[in-house]
């Protein structure tokens, strides 16, 4: 426009501009409400959704009552040009920022329900994110009038070269995309590798998995490797599991009798100790006639891998008690050994618990 600058423009322009941020706010106060009512339902992509809504709508808001302004106003096309140029890249930018946040939100979220687990897998989180942001500085150019075609080109061309170079972090990346895509392994379960590490898996992320071991260390792990490496996996298929606990009495001992009453410790033990499971049915074997006992095994069900320690410990302590009790005996090992000197045997030197206790004194 070539006409000049009157009072009329600049109450208008004002007026849009009040416009934009009178929406801006009561935007914002709408979207703080409906996050409070987003919280209440069960489905956290609603509380995603609006937390971002929260962002985009009053910048959005501004941008339109800026906008506004700038029409009324007496503008050269180059300045009206540069100005609307500018107010779109702001949209866009809070647009992507807010889009990515939603995504990523909901990526989380279903990554979440899917493992059952409190942890994240940020893997999928954290390339949802850069995907987004790179739609969005692509759109940018586009809106700014630079060409992308050859910066894509280039890309195509620089890729090479950058998987090349880094082989090793892209072989972790399409590892943990293909952990967490077969499910082999997800955030909260508890891992065993053939190396010896074993801990809570607490994140996959784009190079690495962290384990937590319940000493509370954080063990890192490279992608690459734990795809390769032997691997037990205590929570899957299913979280619940049995524990072997390993018994012997002496051979004088009425067997009938040290079974009922393992098993009433057993129930006992499964009733009052948390994480261990009641309607597992124990199970008591017999099976080696020893040295100095007969040895048989209890079979214990537990919820999850950490509770056997727990539970093992406060068997055992019931069990000792109780066959103290019933006058049941855990003999301790015993064998006789004859040592030979020369020609003479010296008979029934008793080894207990592995020491050696009478030694003969030999002149």
């Amino acid at each position: 426009m070539n006409r000049a600058l009157t009072v009329d423009d600049l109450v208008l322009a004002s007026i849009a501009l009040a416009a934009g941020l009178l929406l801006a706010f009561l935007s914002r106060g709408l979207l703080r409400w409906l996050a409070k009512h987003a919280k209440r339902t069960r489905w956290s992509g609603d509380d995603v959704v609006v937390d971002a809504l929260r962002t985009v709508v009053p910048w959005a808001a501004l941008a339109g009552g800026a906008a506004a302004a700038a029409a009324v106003l007496p503008l050269t096309k180059t300045v009206q040009h540069h100005t609307n140029q500018c107010l779109q890249v702001l949209l866009i930018f809070a647009v992507t920022v807010s889009a990515a946040r939603v995504i990523a939100g909901l990526v989380q979220s279903v990554t979440q329900s899917r493992s059952g687990v409190a942890g994240s897998a940020t893997i999928f989180v954290n390339i949802t994110r850069v995907l987004v942001l790179a739609i969005g500085f692509l759109v940018v150019l586009q809106t700014l009038g630079i060409s992308i075609a050859p910066l894509l080109t280039a890309l195509g061309v620089g890729g090479l070269a950058v998987a090349l170079a880094l082989q090793d972090t892209l072989a972790n990346l399409f590892a943990g995309i293909h952990i967490l895509a077969s499910k082999t392994v997800q955030p909260g379960d508890y891992i065993q590798l053939s190396s010896g590490e074993e801990g809570y898996v607490v994140d996959i992320n784009w190079r690495q998995t962290t384990v937590r071991q319940l000493s509370n260390n954080l063990v890192v792990i490279p992608n690459g490797q734990l795809a390769k490496t032997n691997m037990t996996n205590y929570t899957r298929p299913e979280q619940r599991l049995t524990i072997l606990v390993q018994v012997g009495v002496s051979y004088d001992s009425d067997l009938d009798h040290v079974e009922r009453i393992t098993h009433e410790v057993v129930a006992e033990t499964m009733t009052e100790i948390t994480g261990a499971v009641p309607e597992h049915e124990p199970a008591i074997r017999f099976h080696t006639f020893g040295d100095s006992r007969i040895g048989f095994t209890v079979i214990l069900g537990v919820g999850e891998f950490s509770d056997q320690f727990r539970i093992k410990h406060e068997f055992i302590k019931r069990l000792h008690r109780r066959y103290r009790e019933e006058g049941i005996r855990i003999p301790a090992p015993t064998r006789t050994v004859a040592l030979q000197q020369g020609a003479v045997v010296i008979p029934q030197q008793r080894v207990t618990d592995g020491v050696p206790s009478g030694l003969p004194h030999t002149d």
